[in-house]
């Protein structure tokens, strides 16, 4: 019994990191897109320079959504307290 809620636990763990994860990289998207909408409407002439911290912005806040991948991905699969418990 006690082994099923080790188990329990970890599937959920693992699903709230990619979830919160995901979460904040969704959130940190918006952001960064809206904040370079908001500079193009006021100044159009800053484009190519905008488009480059615009994407290295987006891809920052989408390797937060990678991170909460591994991190559920090896609660998942290289936990060694679900193989103690489970086999």
């Amino acid at each position: 019994m006690e082994g099923n809620i080790q188990v329990a636990l970890i599937c959920i763990a693992a699903a709230l990191s990619i979830g919160l994860a995901g979460l904040g990289a969704g959130i940190g998207i918006g952001s960064v897109g809206q904040g370079a909408t908001m500079g193009l409407a006021r100044n159009p002439e800053v484009q190519p320079k905008l488009m480059v911290f615009m994407i290295l912005g987006m891809a920052l806040a989408e390797s937060i959504a990678i991170y909460g991948l591994v991190i559920s991905l090896i609660l998942l699969y290289a936990n060694p307290i679900s193989k103690i418990v489970v086999g």
